[in-house]
């Protein structure tokens, strides 16, 4: 499974006068195709944060104004400090301290898009949105200014940074798309997401592929390596890049897995969403090995959400099944379920090993994040 998402920076006049800034595009993929760090608290004894503190007193009324303030400020200061992501992102104590303003801004707007009380978040909810969500976010933020560096001296227009997202079905990776796709937007950049699964076969194509193959289990239904339109892919991501310019559009393909009772189709091209250059950044989602040619070389930056055990995906999904039946849309039932599931397991179990032992295909140290997650999809300190 995977998102994509383009993502059009804001203009950085200051540094680049005569240059727009690039788009992050971001495809998210499902690999089966292709709480606490535990360190002491950080001390709160910086300057910086300190002149922070006062000027959000002074200007965040949405806060209390009684010394219950400080207090919150600096329990969410020290909370973000024992990050398990943290460390691996290169952010220090002093450097969220310097941040904390861009921290609690992006915190607000996500609790705002998800319906969460900000000055009364649960355990969990607090860790997603700061432990997770922010911080990924502002890696992000990180890898679009080395990016655009990279084209400071050039003459034509950095296209957009694309970012590659691998992680299981149901660990969450299109709710984290939604989350980075939104806080881009609501800090200036334009955003396009695709999935990999917006480029599965259609379903009469499937079924054409299912008797062509009478017998093999792995390509009776979608999610493995041949169930994918690859040229509509390549067609898709490299109009994509291209997409650089103000008043460029183009519309992207989207699947609905509800169609058929859950067995999916590709939707109609008249509900395909519109997007209008330019982009800046673009999210990937990395498949089986075989698809290496043809998504992996459009690819500048990975995050990989790692898990433990590849038997959460059976839990994970059918959750996401149960919410669909719920929402009146047709779904996959609990025995169809675990047959869909059981057709990825060969593929994880043989390729996800070497993903996270050896990392993508000609990575770059600096553009790799590695996300552990556990069974509840939340953050947790490197295994």
């Amino acid at each position: 499974m995977a998102t994509l998402t383009t993502i059009s920076p804001t203009s950085c006049s200051s540094l680049f006068p005569f240059r727009s800034q690039p788009s992050p595009f971001i495809l998210t993929a499902d690999p089966s195709i292709a709480p606490k760090s535990g360190r002491p608290p950080q001390t709160l004894a910086s300057p910086r944060y300190s002149h922070f503190r006062r000027f959000l007193v002074a200007a965040q009324p949405v806060f209390p104004t009684s010394s219950a303030l400080v207090s919150s400020v600096d329990d969410l200061f020290e909370f973000i400090c024992t990050g398990p992501l943290l460390q691996r992102m290169g952010f220090t104590a002093e450097s969220v301290a310097e941040g904390i303003d861009k921290w609690l801004l992006c915190g607000g707007y996500l609790c705002r898009l998800f319906g969460l009380n900000e000055l009364q978040l649960t355990a969990p909810e607090k860790a997603r949105v700061y432990h997770f969500y922010v911080p990924v976010f502002l890696w992000c933020e990180k890898q679009i200014e080395r990016h655009v560096l990279g084209f400071r001296d050039a003459e034509e227009v950095a296209p957009p940074l694309v970012i590659g997202i691998s992680a299981p079905q149901g660990s969450g990776k299109t709710t984290l798309v939604f989350a980075l796709e939104y806080l881009f937007r609501r800090t200036g950049r334009n955003a396009a997401t695709l999935s990999i699964d917006d480029f599965y076969l259609t379903a009469d194509e499937q079924a054409n592929l299912r008797s062509q193959n009478p017998g093999n289990a792995l390509l009776e239904f979608r999610g493995n390596a041949g169930s994918h339109d690859l040229q509509f892919s390549l067609d898709t991501l490299t109009a994509l890049k291209e997409l650089t310019k103000a008043g460029m559009k183009m519309k992207l393909p989207r699947y609905d897995k509800s169609s058929h009772g859950g067995r999916g189709d590709r939707a109609d091209p008249s509900e395909w969403p519109e997007v209008e250059g330019p982009l800046t950044l673009e999210i990937v989602n990395r498949n089986l090995e075989a698809y290496y040619d043809a998504w992996d070389r459009f690819v500048n930056s990975w995050i990989i959400i790692k898990i433990k055990d590849p038997s959460y995906v059976y839990q994970w999904r059918l959750q996401a099944e149960v919410a669909m039946r719920n929402d009146g849309k047709p779904g996959l039932s609990d025995e169809e379920v675990l047959d869909f599931v059981s057709r990825y397991l060969p593929a994880y179990k043989a390729y996800l090993p070497t993903l996270y032992s050896e990392g993508p295909r000609d990575f770059v140290k600096e553009r790799l994040l590695i996300i552990d997650i556990d069974e509840e999809r939340n953050p947790i300190s490197e295994n």
